[in-house]
């Protein structure tokens, strides 16, 4: 038997249905051949500080206690979600088991939470990767077709580890540092802080902010207006120069028309998504990605943490069919001269192409999405045609 082992809930019941496991039992999905189950989220995680010495346990918290600084990092299971991970110790550890394939979100976040459950239990037995970055049934099919060791990525496990790592080392040692320090709770975070204190420059900035008047010369030539080069800071210096103007004979000497081209935008990432749907529809960044992984989960949507803007070679093909797909469902967007291979840049996608909506969209009610998640598929659809 093969454990196949997803990230939640409905994308294990998307793989199962693909691999045709319909036999549901306890927290599973099963024929034959597979075993299809998930986590939820993290199952498990790193311990907190008291579970490396009692003292770290003590209220309040004391400067001599400080740093704390963990030799042998240990993990913990989620409390929350003991009894899921229990289902999968029970699944691993299952003698017709002979592989076990790691189907979590393809990325750092994913493969972590996978080998944190693999090493919690001890398993030992051998891993493939499947790697996909959509949820349509082609896509899982020709994912499975393609698996790897899963030895392959782990520099990326490793990455993702040190992240955490770091995140722990600055959050439990700031925050009870600051708290001591100003005898109150200050929660402290890696990220969470400078984007805090970004967030208060930026709002000072605005507060403070003080109006400067500034003025220009225009002249009227009658088929066209010139307009000086130079911004006055007082009035009296821009009416001295239309006073001489107006005083003065001149003889335009040159005048020339230039034409620009602008290159059309590229195709989003998760970022510039993000950037976008907040000044159109206003959603925060947050709001953003649960719409597009909502959007995922229905096949509607590729993998929403990617941070390329691109699409590979192989791609080309798909992504016109994307186009013409787009157009159909869309009927009021204006057909538009579209050129994929501006889109097309191997070297700038690692691990997931920019996002894109699927074909699914020709199949699925899009009427039937909350607005918020049909607004961010839109935002897809139309930059793909840009």
């Amino acid at each position: 038997m093969i454990l196949v082992i997803a990230e939640k809930p409905s994308v294990a019941s998307t793989i199962a249905t693909v691999l045709g496991a319909n036999s549901k039992e306890n927290n599973c999905f099963a024929n034959e051949k597979y075993i299809v189950s998930w986590c939820v989220g993290h199952l498990v995680g790193l311990a907190m500080p008291d579970a490396y010495d009692e003292r770290y346990a003590e209220k309040p918290w004391k400067f001599e206690n400080l740093p704390i600084l963990p030799y042998d990092w240990k993990f913990e299971i989620n409390k929350s979600t003991k009894q899921q991970f229990n289902v999968l110790k029970s699944l691993m550890s299952r003698k017709d088991v002979t592989q076990i394939i790691c189907a979590t979100d393809a990325g750092r976040e994913g493969e972590c939470i996978f080998r944190y459950v693999y090493n919690e239990v001890g398993c030992n037995k051998p891993v493939k990767r499947l790697w996909t970055s959509s949820l349509e049934e082609s896509a899982i099919k020709k994912a499975f077709a393609n698996l790897k060791d899963d030895s392959e990525y782990d520099a990326l496990y490793s990455a993702g580890l040190s992240r955490v790592k770091a995140d722990w080392l600055i959050g439990m040692n700031a925050t009870r540092l600051f708290s001591i320090r100003y005898g109150t709770p200050l929660n402290i975070g890696r990220v969470q802080t400078p984007t805090l204190a970004m967030i208060v420059e930026r709002n000072n900035k605005v507060k403070n902010f003080i109006k400067e008047p500034f003025y220009k010369v225009d002249i009227d030539l009658g088929e066209f207006t010139a307009t000086s080069a130079d911004e006055f800071k007082s009035e009296y210096e821009a009416n001295k120069l239309a006073s001489l103007v107006n005083k003065t004979d001149f003889t335009v000497t040159n005048m020339f028309e230039k034409r620009k081209s602008i290159a059309p935008p590229k195709l989003y990432d998760l970022t510039s998504l993000q950037r976008d749907a907040n000044s159109i529809y206003g959603y925060t960044a947050q709001k953003t990605l649960d719409y597009l992984q909502s959007l995922y989960e229905k096949k509607l949507a590729t993998y929403p943490r990617t941070d390329s803007q691109y699409i590979t070679d192989d791609m080309e093909n798909t992504a016109n069919q994307l186009i013409e797909h787009i157009y159909s469902v869309y009927t009021k967007i204006p057909r538009m001269p579209s050129n994929v291979n501006q889109c097309i840049n191997n070297s700038m996608v690692s691990d997931h192409h920019a996002l894109l909506p699927t074909e699914q969209i020709t199949k699925y009610d899009l009427s039937s999405l909350p607005e918020t998640e049909f607004n961010i598929l839109f935002l897809l659809a139309v930059r793909l045609c840009a």
